[in-house]
């Protein structure tokens, strides 16, 4: 039978089970080289390799090769089921499509014989014990980002600092050069101009964005409805307040909050999000 050998690690895979990539490797060749079913090798049509990318998500690039690479193979090989698949729907939709093209699934330490009814029922059940053990890795990841963000005291949550600012030690510091664009913009806005003509302002005066590029709508947009300018920094609804300068009060940001929800065409739309006395936004329709 000719085989296609598929082997994946992402970070936390790494840490917690300690399966390397050239670990699980050596152990689908060696299984090539001794199958348990017959005592004849298997032929390995190509070894796909997924080197940093998560089983919850299917576009990988050598997974997505390999399915399509299907009419050369004869059955995918892999150490253990959670290396293909971590999504119950994904696995068993790849399942469909092995039968589809009569093709095998050969999980190597799971011992599983998927020509069966049995053997399907008893994949299904153990892709959904992992599908659940990833979703509690990812609940425990955001609980432990959700209180770094309550206890960060000014520190970033791991973003790109925002125009305006840069950091230094964990902390947003201000680039005097880029704030000062801010404040234009700020100030521009609640004057009564555009975004059109704050747009075509700084772009004829050749001020552009940090990656040098023309300011537009949306990225306007964006630095107008960022609390960060405010004093503020925003993860998931959890407000941090940091120790840079602020381009406009919050009584500032707030009014141009409220001038923007303004000019939202649709009246069921016009809302603003305002931060109020605790340091929380109120939203205000």
């Amino acid at each position: 039978m000719k085989i296609a050998l598929y082997a994946r690690v992402s970070t936390e895979d790494q840490a917690a089970e300690g399966y390397s990539l050239d670990a699980q490797l050596d152990m689908l060749r060696a299984y090539a080289d001794n199958p348990d079913d017959s005592n004849e090798k298997h032929t390995v049509y190509e070894e796909y390799v997924d080197d940093g990318y998560s089983g919850r998500n299917e576009k990988r690039p050598a997974y997505t090769k390999m399915m399509a690479d299907i009419k050369h193979w004869d059955a995918i090989a892999v150490i253990k089921m959670d290396r293909i698949h971590r999504n119950s729907r994904n696995f068993m939709a790849m399942m469909d499509l092995l039968k589809k093209h009569k093709k095998e699934f050969i999980s190597t330490t799971d011992m599983l014989d998927t020509s069966n009814a049995m053997g399907m029922f008893v994949v299904d059940m153990m892709q959904r014990l992992a599908q659940l053990e990833s979703e509690q890795i990812g609940e425990r990841t955001y609980f432990g980002m959700e209180e770094k963000a309550k206890t960060s005291k000014g520190k970033i949550m791991g973003f790109p600092p925002p125009f305006g600012y840069g950091t230094h030690k964990g902390e947003l510091v201000t680039r005097d050069d880029e704030m000062e664009v801010v404040k234009e913009i700020f100030t521009s806005y609640s004057s009564g101009m555009t975004m059109d003509e704050i747009c075509y302002k700084l772009n004829r005066n050749g001020t552009l964005t940090r990656r040098e590029n023309p300011w537009n709508k949306f990225n306007l947009r964006n630095i107008l409805h960022n609390p960060v300018y405010a004093g503020y920094m925003r993860w998931d609804g959890i407000f941090i307040p940091h120790n840079a300068a602020r381009a406009v009060t919050e009584n500032e940001f707030n009014n141009i909050q409220i001038l923007m929800a303004s000019k939202v065409r649709d009246p069921a739309k016009r809302q603003a999000s305002l931060i109020n006395d605790t340091g929380t936004f109120t939203t205000l329709a």
